[in-house]
């Protein structure tokens, strides 16, 4: 792609000072908790597009930064004044000083201003070829907003005091265009008055009932039910199948996420049906799939899991949101299926503190997919969206896919990742998965914070990586996942024997010394990790032999489990395509790593567990 500099022409710029453009935007959300700051956006060929309607008479500010912060941040301001309109392009320093861009990339299509509000809308290319700019790209985009009531001066635009705002979104998302029926019946899985504690963070879990219907019928979309006054309070929500083998009994009350008194019953809802984070739509099936209920084969008890973010430790709030299912009976082409591939979730899934990136990655094998797909679909399944899943430490994830040998098109990725805003992402054409696949979840880290090791589990201070596929036909194949061998991470600092058999969980080592009667996971962190010992523990991790899981619906295994080994040949390191400008040409290299993996129970958490080897 060849980029040149794009400097705006005020003179023929289109202007009308009253009315509407005209043009539509097929993405639309408010970005402030007041419904003062609107953006409407959508893709035209290699340009963006973006409306944003604001409260104000004078400037609107708008950008894209790596943080959420004005630090590094690529902005542009725009507004009405004396009947001219304006628009401007800024960007920011690591220090947050904001100076105009010699390269002005935003082009002007229409400004209004009335009495209350001032509308602008503008485009620019998703790739602008200004190291000022940044990139807009198919990953998490952390955007700011602005305004201030007077517009910008000769001194540049006045501090916007507390008019400011971060939100993260996915810019380019593709178009919804199925058109629903308008009056389709739905039930509510929706808590009912959670008393949210007083503090930053809560995790509120509660069990449903699925309503039992005579015959089958199909969800055909799923959005959220956020109490009014409640948008900036309820900040994601995930939807999980659970085991079939309960009774009414554990419908009876809700409990905090990750608790050690957690009830066991919430331990067997392991695999994501569905996922809606704060700025989020609702998702809406193909027009020729659909959730399957009513079936034996069907979800029958669902967790809801709903993040609290209550920063400023309100009390005495009381919340009752959750999710609405619509459903027809008018029954579609295809069942819906979700498979979970990459690591699963184990104490064995180790990374080192104070690392600036530490990789992992997850292998759903061509054994597996060869197996479960032969017996159920030869012909294959068609994935049509993905979640991208780990926690806190998560930088950046990704799903690769590769037939015969060869690297195909990733089937997902989000090289931003933000651990506050997780939804599926529809892919703009669906992607088969053949017989003898194999699949990668890639996941990326940063735990220059932390001073222990981060461990795999359940909590947000633990770690995953995973991939959710949302695919057709539904087959018999829920995991597809894989861990590194513990033993083999143990001998990496120093540790030569553990006590056998294997009584308590953690298990003791009995040799060396310096670890003697300490559990693995005390001698992990006793280790004196530096960045030169991550980096060399990354390169080992991700040589190690596997083992995998391949599990069915009832969580039996397909009879491919336990070591098995990558030929050296399959995986190669990711290339992207690149982005060659005329003054620059930029390549990025994602180096692979190949796992093999050894055999343990499955850890559910970090709760601690007798359950292993």
């Amino acid at each position: 792609m060849r980029c040149w500099p794009l400097f705006l022409l005020w003179g023929l710029l289109p202007w009308t000072g009253a009315g509407d453009s005209g043009r539509s935007y097929p993405h639309r959300t408010v970005l402030d908790s007041e419904g003062k700051y609107w953006l409407g956006w959508g893709q035209q060929g290699s340009r963006l597009a973006f409306r944003l309607e604001v409260r104000t008479a004078g400037y609107v500010g708008f950008g894209f930064s790596p943080t959420g912060t004005m630090a590094a941040a690529d902005i542009v301001v725009g507004g009405v004044t004396h009947g001219r309109p304006y628009l401007q392009d800024y960007f920011t320093n690591a220090n947050k000083e904001l100076k105009k861009d010699t390269q002005q990339d935003y082009h002007l299509e229409y400004a209004m201003e009335n009495g209350t509000h001032t509308i602008i809308e503008f485009t620019r290319e998703l790739h602008t070829c200004d190291l000022n700019d940044k990139s807009i790209t198919d990953s998490t985009v952390r955007v700011i907003w602005a305004y201030h009531q007077e517009d910008v001066g000769e001194a540049g635009p006045k501090y916007h005091d507390s008019n400011r705002g971060t939100k993260s979104l996915r810019l380019l998302n593709p178009e919804k265009t199925s058109v629903l029926p308008t009056a389709l019946p739905y039930f509510d899985l929706v808590n009912q008055d959670v008393p949210i504690p007083n503090k930053g963070t809560t995790y509120w879990c509660q069990m449903f009932k699925i309503p039992v219907f005579q015959e089958k019928h199909h969800v055909i979309k799923v959005e959220p039910v956020i109490q009014r006054g409640h948008e900036n309070l309820v900040h994601h929500i995930l939807l999980y199948q659970c085991s079939s083998s309960f009774n009414d009994s554990v419908l009876d009350y809700g409990h905090e996420c990750y608790h050690p008194n957690m009830p066991d019953a919430f331990l067997t809802c392991e695999t994501v049906i569905f996922a809606w984070a704060i700025g989020g739509e609702g998702f809406s099936y193909p027009p020729h799939v659909g959730l399957s209920l009513g079936t034996p084969l069907d979800p029958h008890y669902v967790l809801l899991e709903v993040h609290y973010d209550n920063p400023t430790h309100k009390k005495g709030l009381i919340d009752s949101s959750g999710l609405r299912l619509f459903y027809t009976m008018d029954i579609r082409k295809y069942d819906a299926g979700v498979i979970e591939a990459g690591l699963w979730v184990s104490l064995f899934h180790t990374i080192p503190p104070g690392m600036p990136e530490f990789r992992s990655e997850g292998h759903c094998t061509l054994e597996c997919l060869q197996e479960a797909l032969e017996a159920e679909k030869p012909s294959g399944i068609h994935v049509f969206a993905v979640l991208l899943h780990a926690h806190l430490a998560g930088r950046g994830i990704r799903l690769r896919h590769f037939r015969k040998g060869e690297e195909m098109k990733l089937l997902a990725y989000d090289d931003d990742f933000d651990f506050n805003f997780q939804e599926f992402q529809y892919l703009k054409e669906e992607q088969t998965i053949l017989p003898g696949d194999n699949l990668i979840t890639e996941c990326r880290y940063n735990t220059k914070d932390r001073v222990v090791m981060t461990w795999g589990g359940l909590s947000t201070r633990s770690e995953m990586c995973l991939s959710y596929l949302l695919y057709y036909p539904r087959i018999n194949l829920t995991r597809c996942a894989s861990i590194p061998d513990i033993m083999e991470q143990l001998q990496f600092i120093g540790v030569k024997e553990i006590y056998r058999p294997v009584t308590t969980w953690p298990f003791i080592i009995k040799s060396p010394k310096q670890y003697k009667n300490l559990s693995f996971m005390d001698a992990m962190n006793k280790f004196k990790w530096t960045k030169k010992e991550g980096l060399s523990f990354n390169k080992l991790v991700l040589g190690l032999p596997v083992n995998v899981r391949c599990s069915k619906t009832d969580n039996a295994e397909w009879s491919i489990q336990g070591m098995t080994a990558l030929p050296p040949d399959v995986v190669r390191p990711y290339k992207a395509e690149p982005l060659v400008c005329e003054r620059s040409s930029t390549s990025f290299l994602h180096r692979n790593f190949s796992l093999k993996l050894l055999m343990c129970f499955t850890l559910l958490s970090s709760m601690l567990s007798t359950e292993c080897l």
